[in-house]
């Protein structure tokens, strides 16, 4: 008999199985932000675990003439493993002593794990929630329920490239739709199609990265796999970023570790504005998706900060304008690239108008581009991607040949690529989408003439005399011709054709009036 095989999707659906009977086995039992934190505590636990393993096992191979040497390596050499990005761990902290404690002692042992795990890793220091599993209040035979689950989940059965990735994600997007059902905050968490999208037209391959409102690190993780996919080593690029919300400063901790993710935070969560854990610093690439229209962000000391020198202070009601002005701070001179995302309303906003000049005039802006409604978590609004630029006159980039785009800006409206529909009302960009938005943001840097370019209802590059002429708005539709359709119409002729369809219509009803006046008179009856 045939030996039955497991297809790639069986193998998933497997998989979504037991990650929803995590969530099942929470259910009602604690706040949704201890749920949420339970859970990827744990799943962190469960990975750092498997990576540490695997490492001995390396280590073992490694030296297999001489075993005392690599036992020697395994219990006292940190660097064996802090080299290739793994913990090194204890009993006390290792998952395969954790998940046989007994449960009444097992949220003792979880939280009494995390403590030691940022005590000895500098990496994680104020990356785990303290005491988490004892305050939440959960019985611990419901928290081995969830362990006994996770613990189903190893590379040895899924053998997927990034398995703890996909794990991360599923558990992060979750709690972030959970959150907006339940009018928590589900900010932390940029959905992963927009992450991708931005990579893929900054392309960020190697240097400095910085996000300076992190999140989660969904930006960095993408990143990583966008310069993998493309035959890069995300080791090349180095990542910065800082997160002022401490349990999403946590949260981007644990994601960036458990993946072995090299990166800078700063020691410790604070606000961009007031405490720049970078200072001084500028990067290479920026990714970003800001609080959209942050109300309480300025402070006094702000008021002629060095960042809105040339522009303008941005107004102290909205962020907006706070958040691209530090952006552009944080660019390397001549060549720095950033993609991030506003609300909408920061592209014609009245009290902002000088600021956009000053930034249209300076040739920093080098795309607009309005997504899809729907696509996050926490709001249903149409959001924009900007793209600045610190070098828009050309050369070769990434083996492609860019013509000078000086003072020429390309306006992209993806509204009605709405169609990819998934958890009912979520919309995200396909792969195929994302490769048609690259298509018409790369091919408008090399091959089109300028002032030239586009195409109605979907782009328009145009100059700085046409952005003067409309006050300097960035609002796509201002530029992209929008076809109407009822003036397309030649109404002549759709009358002609109307009055045919009745006077057939009435040629039928006659006809079929005829016939059953004859049928009624064939057995007698004057129908007339």
């Amino acid at each position: 008999m045939a030996k039955k095989t497991t297809t790639k999707k069986q193998k998933e659906e497997v998989l979504e199985d037991i990650l929803l009977s995590c969530r099942d086995s929470l259910r009602g039992r604690a706040a949704l932000s201890d749920k949420r934190d339970m859970v990827l505590t744990l799943v962190f636990l469960k990975f750092i675990s498997e990576r540490y393993h695997d490492r001995c096992k390396e280590i073992r191979e490694e030296n297999a003439d001489d075993p005392e040497y690599a036992e020697m390596l395994i219990s006292q050499k940190r660097t064996a493993f802090g080299e290739k990005g793994v913990f090194m761990l204890t009993p006390e902290t290792d998952w395969e002593s954790l998940k046989l404690t007994a449960p009444n002692k097992l949220a003792v042992a979880l939280d009494d794990a995390a403590s030691k795990l940022m005590e000895s890793e500098a990496k994680l220091k104020n990356a785990l929630p303290a005491a988490l599993f004892v305050n939440s209040g959960t019985e611990g035979n419901v928290i081995k329920e969830v362990m006994d689950e996770i613990d189903k989940i190893t590379h040895k059965k899924f053998r997927e490239k990034d398995l703890i990735g996909r794990v991360y994600e599923y558990f992060l997007q979750a709690y972030a739709i959970q959150a907006k059902d339940s009018k928590e905050d589900g900010e932390f968490y940029t959905p992963h199609s927009i992450v991708e999208l931005i990579a893929t037209l900054i392309e960020p391959f190697d240097g400095t990265l910085y996000d300076p409102c992190c999140g989660s690190g969904g930006m960095f993780v993408q990143c990583a796999k966008f310069v993998e996919q493309h035959g890069g080593n995300s080791l090349n690029v180095s990542v910065y970023g800082q997160e002022s919300d401490p349990t999403t400063y946590r949260l981007a901790k644990m994601n960036l570790a458990v993946r072995g993710i090299e990166y800078n935070l700063g020691d410790r969560h604070a606000s961009t504005f007031t405490q720049d854990m970078h200072r001084g610093r500028t990067f290479d690439y920026i990714m970003a998706n800001p609080p959209f229209n942050l109300k309480r962000w300025y402070v006094s000391s702000l008021e002629n900060d060095v960042r809105w020198k040339g522009y303008g202070r941005p107004p102290e009601s909205n962020a907006n304008y706070a958040w691209i002005l530090h952006m552009l701070s944080k660019l390397k001179e001549g060549k720095g690239r950033a993609g991030f995302l506003l609300a909408n309303g920061a592209l014609d906003d009245e009290d902002t108008v000088k600021i956009r000049e000053n930034l249209i005039k300076e040739d920093k802006i080098e795309a607009i581009i309005v997504l899809p409604r729907e696509m996050f978590y926490a709001t249903d609004i149409s959001v924009t991607l900007w793209i600045l630029n610190e070098n828009k006159r050309g050369g070769i980039e990434n083996g492609r040949k860019l013509r000078n785009r000086k003072n020429e800006i390309l306006f992209v409206d993806l509204r009605s690529w709405s169609g990819n529909v998934y958890e009912k009302k979520y919309v995200k960009l396909s792969d195929e989408q994302i490769a048609a938005a690259h298509k018409i943001y790369t091919d408008w840097q090399t091959e089109a003439e300028p002032y030239k370019y586009e195409r109605p209802e979907l782009y328009r590059a145009v100059g700085i005399d046409t952005l003067e002429a409309n006050n300097w708005s960035l609002v796509p539709s201002r530029y992209i011709k929008f076809i109407d359709r009822d003036n397309e119409l030649d109404y002549d002729t759709v009358l002609a054709d109307a009055g045919a369809m009745v006077k057939k219509l009435l040629a039928r009803q006659d006809e079929n009036r005829s016939l059953l006046i004859n049928a009624f008179k064939a057995i007698g009856y004057d129908a007339e």
